[in-house]
C-alpha cells in the first residue's frame, strides 16, 4: 500500500475508485470477495481507492475497524493508495483516528457531518481530529451549510486538510458559485469531483479540478479511466461519448439508491459477490434485480471491448 504523504499528483494519478465492501452472510468482512474486487480495479489501471459511502463506512463500528484497515493494508498493491473514512460524528472520528494512528494510512476522508452542527464547530472539530491523527484529512463536501470556502481555506492553512472531495449536486454543474469560490481560495489541484462520471467533464473542463471519483469504475475501470484521459487531452467529443456510457447507470443509482445499486451491480457483474449490506442499509428488492443486472452487463460488455482493443 502506498504510504507516502499526500501530494496533488496523487489525486490526479487516476480516477479515484469508491468501492463497496463485501460481507459474508453473518456480516463479517468477506476477504476473498473484497480482494477480487481490488485486483479487478487495479488491473484496470486504477491506483486510488476511497472506502466511504459506497463501503457503508457510515455504519462501520470500532469492533471491526482494525480488521478492515489491516485487510486493506495487506491486500493493496504497493502503488495503490487506500483511503478509509471517519465520521460522520465527532466522537466517532476521534475513536477511529485513535485506531488509524498506529497504521500507515497517510490520510482519511471525513464523511459529511449531519445536524446538529455549526460551521465554526465543524472547523474546530476537524482541527482537533487532524491534530489527534497527526496527519491531514480529506474533506468530503456534499452540501452547503457545514463549511464555507473561507473555512476550508483556513483548514488548509492550518495543515488540517490535504484535499477536498466535492460533491454538491447542481442542476447545471458548470454553474456553481460555491465551487468557484472554493477554487479561488485553495486552487484546483487539491479538489476532486466527487459525483462520478456525470459531472466530470464540467468539473474538470470548467473548474480544472484534479480528477474525479467513481463507483462504477469498480466494474469498468479502463472505461472510466479512458474518460479521464480524454478530458486531459481536451478531446471533448470523445469524453462526452464515454460519459454517456455511464449516465443511464448513474440515473438508476440516483433513483433507487447510489450505494445499494452499486453494491448489487458489482455482484451481478460477476467480478465478486458483495453479499449482504451492513445495516442500516439493505440490498435491493428483487423487483430491481433485472434493471441492475442489465446495468452491470452493459458495463462489463463495454469494458471487455476496451480490454480486447488494448490487447
Amino acid at each position: 500500500m502506498k504510504t507516502s504523504p499526500v501530494k496533488p499528483a496523487d489525486l490526479a494519478q487516476t480516477v479515484l475508485a469508491v468501492p463497496p465492501l463485501a460481507r459474508l452472510p453473518d456480516l463479517a468482512l468477506d476477504r476473498v470477495a473484497n480482494a477480487k474486487l481490488i485486483r479487478h480495479i487495479e488491473a484496470g489501471g486504477i491506483r486510488t481507492m476511497m472506502y466511504g459511502g459506497n463501503a457503508n463506512f457510515y455504519h462501520v463500528g470500532l469492533y471491526e475497524l482494525a480488521g478492515i484497515l489491516d485487510f486493506l493494508t495487506e491486500t493493496a498493491a504497493e502503488s495503490t493508495w487506500m483511503i478509509p473514512s471517519i465520521g460522520p460524528d465527532y466522537g466517532k472520528m476521534i475513536d477511529q483516528v485513535d485506531v488509524m494512528r498506529s497504521r500507515a494510512f497517510p490520510t482519511a476522508m471525513v464523511l459529511p457531518p449531519s445536524p446538529p452542527i455549526a460551521v465554526d464547530g465543524v472547523l474546530a472539530g476537524l482541527r482537533r481530529v487532524a491534530d489527534r491523527f497527526g496527519r491531514p484529512l480529506i474533506l468530503y463536501i456534499k452540501a452547503e451549510g457545514a463549511v464555507t470556502p473561507d473555512g476550508v481555506a483556513r483548514l488548509f492553512e492550518d495543515g488540517a486538510l490535504c484535499a477536498v472531495k466535492y460533491a454538491i449536486n447542481r442542476a447545471n454543474p458548470s454553474e456553481d458559485a460555491f465551487l468557484e469560490d472554493l477554487v479561488q481560495r485553495i486552487g484546483t489541484d487539491r479538489i476532486v469531483s466527487g459525483m462520478g462520471e456525470r459531472p466530470a467533464i464540467a468539473h474538470l473542463k470548467d473548474f480544472k479540478l484534479a480528477a474525479f471519483t467513481s463507483g462504477l469504475v469498480c466494474i469498468a475501470p479502463r472505461t472510466s479511466q479512458s474518460l479521464l484521459t480524454a478530458i486531459r487531452r481536451g478531446d471533448w467529443t470523445e469524453a462526452e461519448r464515454i460519459r454517456q456510457i455511464f449516465v443511464a447507470a448513474e440515473d438508476l443509482r440516483e433513483k433507487h439508491g447510489f450505494i445499494p445499486v452499486l453494491h448489487d451491480a458489482v455482484t451481478f457483474s460477476g467480478i465478486a459477490d458483495m453479499g449482504r449490506m451492513l445495516p442500516l442499509l439493505s440490498n435491493l428488492p428483487e423487483a430491481l434485480h433485472a434493471p441492475v443486472r442489465k446495468l452491470a452487463s452493459d458495463l462489463v460488455a463495454v469494458e471487455a471491448r476496451l480490454s480486447q482493443k488494448a490487447a
